[in-house]
């Protein structure tokens, strides 16, 4: 299945199902173990339920690929799916999940510091641009690393392809001991041994067996990877040093775009790399990786027992499962019973509604959007016409060229929706020579489409946007000069070209340019709400930095991810919510080093309640169609890290209050020191952060719990206020919480009701039945406590 997304993300995608009879892979899930047991009963505890389905204690072994020990109870083995459906019938049980591939598209200097952090120290060209822009929001944000002590204590997980341990992100230079509470070990394999692991890289893993089961024996060559936690791709890598990279002076990408001091979020926080997600035998790079269920749920319990405190994963499935079918959900949830915080990418199907991954309530899941930086080339038309555009193509131009349209030097044969693409040999090289070709987005990667005029010997690109793209431009290392452009630019290119009988285009080489306005903007291809596993929970939860990203890269892939590119770089610049998902890693493991007692849920409460929902010119962030961004979208807006730090009230929830929501899904039987009660409380009563009420009749009253965590300000005194979405009153009850101590909690209920009244006589029955968006926020003199809120009528 060829996924033809606006922009590249580590997915999960069903395949086939095999026939009735063949022997494949399936995860069998218990929920939590059984009092304490040694970790060799039980695996043969997992052995006595393989060996009553199969005709010998031999086959039962030979069949078993992995026994989850640690924290979570199950395995996984090779069964057939008459033997798969006798285990799922046992009332110990709690799911089968059948495993397909998960075949995944792999889904930072000025990001940190757009978001208010920013080391004192400072070098290279960018601080010339800022040397006079260190205003109250670095002092603060300053003031908040050093309380964090930048992470050091705190310890990492990236679930992903691996890391490149030579990359100056990873250096331990100046770090202390491993933490003492560590467990988890260095494993060696090809191109890497216990001396790429360090006092930053303190454990390294990798899970194959899966993959293995379904591609057949690993063969370095063959399947273009190493049988090790080394990064073939450069993802792992990238996400990793986003997350908790050291502070590297002088990066760039491609010879000196984003030029700047690159850093982790948390860069003395501790990493440690879980590589389950591998190169596809016999495809291009450029369409991914694959990741396999059972490796995955693997290496989260692998974490979980190696003592890490955060895991970040940048993985997601293309149609969201129900929890008990998800391995992410299954292995967070038993993460979050260690207190440990998951946070993870929401999926690049945006803006396509109902497209996000990971919407289980115990992970943190993050959106995409945009920071303040750009890369402006220009583009000029020999009418005259000139706009600024987005490049970070090394190659020039260095005079007017013809200007041709895709479409009209296609080859014969092409599919007319199709010819304007610029898709592999679909342009004729005699057309095309020395020629500047105009290609649009929609099908085939953006890469591949300036690989195609370079073939056809073309002297430029420019690469228009679709309407659906809007006016995000994500940058690539083209092999042609390229100017990236929006829909409005494009149409005046084709007025051009249709009017004019010579017409010729120049493309200028582009420059890094700061504080780009507006900014932040939601992404197009940021995978959106509502939550389709569950609409009571409104998801995703926040947004971060995801377009244009510069992070470490492995020296084994280049830049375009093309075999053909023979260029290598220590650093690149790489666009997805698998980029936005460890910022907001790297801001969780700040945050736990600040608070090391707060559950997972206070974090995430945070976060949420504290970020922003205005961009830089102190308007509403906005979409790709240039309107308002909602929840859907952006969640409780675009994350503050030094304002999570003291967010006054918090939204708390424990691992109980989880197994209690899953009763209302049907995700039920995980602890057996835990059963549903008889009367079964609604999804939306879980003490979230946000609120989501599908299908309104009449009212609703939603139930929440507040803790007072005021920073030093143990009395304070609360106001309650709502912009009500169309349609409904937003109320609170009571309106005013008073507090005289730090911890004190209190209870209150927010009561949604249709409202009778003339804007909802005129609202038609499509207008009824789609989301309608507003907040509530509690506020003292100091704190502003704000949570988002999605209702539909009936």
């Amino acid at each position: 299945m060829k996924l033809t997304s606006l922009v590249p993300l580590l997915f999960i995608v069903p395949l086939l199902a095999s026939c009735s009879e063949q022997k494949q892979v399936y995860i069998v899930y218990f929920g939590e173990h059984k009092g304490d047991k040694a970790l060799h009963e039980i695996e043969e505890h997992h052995h006595s339920y393989l060996q009553s389905v199969k005709e010998s204690e031999e086959e039962a072994k030979s069949s078993l690929l992995y026994s989850y020990k640690h924290s979570i109870n199950g395995f996984a083995a090779e069964l057939t799916p008459d033997e798969a459906s006798k285990l799922e019938k046992l009332e110990e049980v709690i799911s089968v999940i059948e495993s397909h591939p998960r075949k995944y598209e792999t889904h930072t200097t000025r990001s940190w510091e757009f978001v208010g952090l920013e080391e004192e120290e400072t070098d290279g060209d960018e601080v010339q641009r800022h040397k006079n822009d260190v205003d109250d929001r670095f002092r603060v944000g300053r003031k908040f690393l050093k309380q964090a002590k930048h992470g050091d204590g705190i310890i990492v997980g990236v679930l992903d392809s691996g890391v490149w341990p030579e990359s100056k992100s990873f250096s331990d230079k100046g770090m202390g001991p491993v933490p003492e509470s560590w467990k988890g070990n260095c494993q060696t394999g090809t191109a890497f041994n216990t001396s790429h692991c360090n006092r930053k890289i303190i454990g390294a893993r990798y899970y194959v067996k899966g993959y293995e089961k379904y591609y057949g024996a690993f063969n370095v060559t063959a399947n273009r990877d190493f049988l090790s936690p080394r990064d073939p791709d450069g993802h792992g890598s990238h996400t990793a040093s986003t997350a908790v990279g050291r502070r590297v002076m002088g990066a760039s990408a491609l010879g000196g775009f984003a030029m700047g001091s690159a850093s982790g979020g948390a860069p003395l926080a501790r990493l440690s790399v879980y590589k389950a997600c591998w190169a596809k035998p016999n495809q291009e790079k450029v369409d991914g990786n694959v990741c396999l269920q059972e490796d995955m749920l693997a290496a989260i319990d692998d974490a979980i027992g190696d003592g890490v405190h955060v895991i970040s994963v940048s993985i997601g499935t293309t149609d969201p499962l129900p929890y008990s079918q998800d391995g992410i959900a299954i292995g967070a949830l038993h993460a979050v019973k260690r207190n440990i915080v998951v946070a993870a990418s929401a999926g690049n199907s945006g803006p396509k509604p109902g497209t996000l991954s990971n919407p289980a309530p115990w992970i943190i899941t993050v959106g995409a959007s945009t920071l303040d930086r750009a890369f402006v080339g220009g583009l000029v038309l020999g009418n005259g016409y000139s706009v600024k555009t987005e490049s970070i193509t090394a190659f020039k131009m260095d005079k007017f060229a013809p200007l041709v349209y895709a479409a009209n030097v296609s080859v014969p044969g092409i599919a007319l929706n199709n010819t304007s693409q610029c898709l592999p040999n679909s342009l004729k090289p005699e057309l095309v020579n020395g020629k500047v070709v105009l290609c649009l987005r929609g099908a085939g990667s953006r890469i591949g489409k300036g690989m195609e005029v370079k073939r056809a010997g073309g002297a430029g690109m420019i690469l228009g946007n679709s309407l659906a793209n809007g006016n995000e431009i994500p940058s690539d290392s083209h092999f042609v000069a390229t100017a990236a452009v929006t829909p409005t630019v494009v149409e005046k290119i084709l007025d051009y070209i249709k009017t004019d009988k010579n017409p010729i285009a120049f493309i200028k080489s582009g420059t890094t340019v700061y504080k780009n306005k507006p900014a932040p903007l939601m992404t197009g291809f940021s995978s959106r709400g509502p939550n389709v596993v569950d609409p009571n929970i409104l998801k995703p939860d926040i947004t971060a930095p995801g377009l244009n990203i510069l992070a470490a890269w492995s020296g084994a892939d280049s830049p375009s991810k093309l075999w053909v590119d023979q260029r290598v770089a220590d650093y690149n610049i790489y666009t997805g919510t698998s980029m936005s998902c460890p910022h907001v890693s790297g801001a969780i493991a700040l945050l736990k080093a600040i608070h090391p007692k707060w559950s997972s849920a206070a974090i995430r409460s945070a976060l949420m309640t504290t970020a922003w929902m205005t961009n830089d010119e102190k308007k509403p962030i906005q979409d790709t169609n240039g309107l308002p961004a909602n929840p859907f979208a952006l969640g409780s807006g675009h994350f503050r890290p030094t304002k999570a730090a003291d967010p006054g009230l918090i939204y708390d929830a424990s691992y109980r209050a989880y197994l209690l929501y899953g009763c209302s899904v049907g995700f039920t039987n995980i602890d057996p020191t835990f059963k549903c009660p008889t009367k079964v409380p609604p999804g939306y009563n879980l003490n979230y952060p946000s609120v989501a009420i599908p299908n309104l009749n009449k009212t609703v009253t939603v139930k929440r719990t507040v803790t007072n965590v005021g920073n030093g300000n143990s009395t304070s005194t609360y106001i309650f206020s709502a912009q009500s979405p169309v349609g409904v009153s937003v109320k609170a009850k009571p309106s005013v919480l008073s507090f005289n101590r730090i911890g004190q909690k209190k209870r209150f209920k927010i009561v949604v009701t249709v409202r009778k009244d003339k804007v909802h006589k005129t609202m038609n029955a499509t207008e009824k039945g789609q989301y309608q968006f507003g907040w509530f926020s509690w506020t003292d003199n100091y704190h502003v406590v704000k949570s988002p809120i999605a209702v539909s009528l009936a």
